[in-house]
């Protein structure tokens, strides 16, 4: 019986948090308060970057809070999940999944649900809110805090914010061995999602290594 309960949750889980993470925020914002579709503007990406780029500080500031707080609820249902779902809440042995395992399903749930939004056929966003919000609680304040200050280093060293985007997301499968060692499904997972990440940066890879990328303050568009 256990074991039908543990794949539902982890089913469930997965779902949930991957609807969570597929609203298109950038659009409905773009759309309902600047009359706009952001897609059809600047780099086309409906994430913060070219929201504050396209719609200013506001619409910028907007889609940011909304990405994060998404990514960030998303990080949070793991714990309520496993607290009424899972025998012994995912902490003890006779847990059928750790909690660990959870915290992975949901964070690559959310980060997935984000690039591949079911609402813009199957595309979005780059996922780096949503994933920094979701990480809160998947490494915890420390963890998220540590993958924040190697975005924020390196995009003030490069003033690329692609590049601070690529190396928090080449840095989370090591950071994430630190916090889920010997939680192999969990670590995986977290992987997983960090190479979405990157794939979704694909075409900033190709402008950094071309040297036609923006930076900040500059007048080019950044994808």
């Amino acid at each position: 019986m256990w074991e039908e309960i543990r794949l539902l949750v982890a089913v469930c889980l997965f779902v949930v948090c991957f609807l969570l993470g597929s609203i298109p925020w950038g659009v409905i914002i773009s759309k309902t308060f600047f009359h706009k579709d952001i897609r059809k503007e600047g780099s086309g990406n409906i994430g913060t970057t070219n929201a504050m780029r396209t719609m200013g500080k506001a619409g910028g500031a907007a889609v940011f809070v909304l990405d994060f707080g998404k990514g960030l609820l998303a990080g949070f249902l793991p714990l309520v999940a496993c607290w009424f779902f899972v025998p012994g809440g995912g902490l003890t042995p006779e847990s059928p999944l750790s909690y660990a395992t959870y915290q992975g399903i949901g964070f690559l749930g959310c980060v997935w649900g984000h690039i591949f939004s079911p609402w813009l056929k199957f595309k979005g966003g780059k996922g780096i809110a949503v994933a920094v919000g979701s990480l809160f609680f998947t490494f915890g304040v420390a963890g998220a805090l540590f993958e924040l200050a190697i975005f924020i280093v390196v995009v003030a060293l490069t003033r690329y914010v692609s590049a601070g985007s690529l190396a928090a997301a080449v840095a989370c499968p090591f950071v994430s061995l630190y916090f889920f060692w010997g939680e192999w499904a969990a670590w995986a997972l977290c992987v997983i999602a960090a190479l979405t990440v990157v794939w979704a940066h694909r075409s900033n890879i190709g402008r950094l290594r071309a040297g036609t990328e923006s930076r900040i303050g500059s007048k080019k568009k950044e994808g």
